[in-house]
């Protein structure tokens, strides 16, 4: 099983899908790294020899920021925007959406699922 910046890499995928499991590791990433550490992508991850991984965990420590280094940035970022007080912060702060979406309907994803109006009798 390949093991790369912390994270097992499933067995029996191609190893351009299984680079995807990493987090920062999209598919365009994934392919420009197994084209600098001259791997095939369609090889399968249970079929890599050793040299073939080393080279792909090097070209990865060398050039690219991701797991817990790259989640620690982006939560820093985060906590910047808050502790300035700007709108993104504020937005951040009450669990709103950042980025201009609508929120009179829909932004339940942001929200979390609706609740349910308490009745007065009258």
């Amino acid at each position: 099983m390949a093991r790369i910046a912390g994270v097992d890499l499933p067995r029996r995928k191609r190893v351009d899908i299984a680079l995807t499991y990493i987090y920062g590791i999209g598919h365009t990433l994934a392919k420009e790294i197994l084209e600098k550490a001259e791997v095939d992508p369609s090889t399968s991850t249970d079929v890599l020899d050793e040299l073939e991984i080393r080279r792909i965990r090097e070209v990865i420590e060398r050039g690219y920021q991701v797991e817990g280094d790259l989640r620690r940035e982006v939560q820093m970022n985060i906590k910047r925007l808050k502790d300035l007080g700007c709108y993104r912060g504020l937005r951040h702060r009450r669990g709103l959406p950042v980025r201009g979406q609508r929120t009179r309907t829909n932004a339940r994803t942001r929200r979390g699922p609706r609740r349910a109006m308490v009745r007065k009798k009258r």
